[in-house]
């Protein structure tokens, strides 16, 4: 018997059936496969993609049926009560407040102790022949996440014996003395909120971007301090402290001219009272 009889009765009752042809009719007739246009409705959100709404006051079987979830008589269940009220009594909040006050000028400091450190250099996560920055302790998970800056602590300052170079934002002075005893370097620098992520993320900046330095007098007088092996110690005179108010001894502030100087004399030697 020809293909072509047998492939026209088995399609027509496959469409008369309201189903779709076989696949091996289809592949030997070399047609394309049909799909039902009922698919369309068929179509949904993933489980997942949203939260069913609680439609209350549906019955006792939804389960927020009768009073809707709110209870039996009361204040409560007839209105809104604003957060914090006691029926009417001065809120404890009040009578009992929390003692103290919390520091607005804090600084969120990420800590760094000596063991720790000396243990990544010990596995070999980090380079001790290299400078170590943001980017190496964040990049081997030695700091996790960096909010205002890192602060080298001094913890297991005994095990430490590898001589660095590190940047950070603090330093104890224990922690200095120990990396120094060792043979390394510590220096302290500034570092603003975009300063940390263009050190830590170089990718997302352009090459060799200036970072930002201190503007407030607390900043700018602690890494001036060669105590702190600040990296504005290079910037004070001989004699000079890191104090904004104080000036090295026979350094005055605004310097006349001599023929000036001279004139401010003879009127204070011209004056009658």
């Amino acid at each position: 018997m020809p293909l072509l009889p047998t492939f026209s009765r088995a399609v027509g009752l496959a469409l008369r059936q309201n189903h779709c042809p076989p696949v091996w009719i289809l592949s030997r007739a070399q047609l394309q496969q049909c799909r039902f246009a009922s698919i369309l409705g068929d179509l949904r959100d993933v489980k997942a993609s949203f939260k069913k709404r609680i439609r209350r006051g549906r019955g006792p079987s939804s389960g927020k049926g009768k009073t809707s979830g709110r209870g039996h008589k009361g204040q409560k269940q007839h209105g809104k009560v604003p957060a914090g009220f006691q029926g009417g009594q001065t809120p404890l909040h009040i009578t009992h407040p929390e003692k103290g006050e919390a520091n607005l000028f804090a600084l969120d400091m990420s800590p760094l102790n000596l063991d720790t450190l000396q243990s990544w250099i010990d596995q070999g996560r980090i380079d001790p022949a290299k400078p170590i920055t943001f980017k190496e302790l964040v990049d081997t998970r030695c700091v996790h996440g960096i909010k205002d800056g890192v602060k080298l602590l001094a913890r297991g300052k005994q095990v430490f014996k590898t001589p660095i170079e590190i940047t950070v934002s603090r330093a104890s002075r224990q922690a200095i003395k120990a990396v120094e005893d060792a043979g390394g370097k510590v220096t302290t620098r500034f570092f603003n909120k975009n300063g940390i992520r263009a050190v830590t993320h170089p990718e997302r900046y352009p090459p060799n971007v200036r970072l930002a330095n201190p503007t407030a007098r607390k900043d700018i007088e602690y890494y001036r301090d060669p105590e702190h092996r600040g990296y504005l110690a290079h910037t004070l005179s001989e004699g000079e402290s890191p104090s904004l108010f104080w000036q090295a001894p026979g350094k005055a502030k605004n310097v006349l001219p001599k023929e000036r100087l001279q004139q401010r004399k003879d009127r204070q030697a011209n004056r009658l009272f």
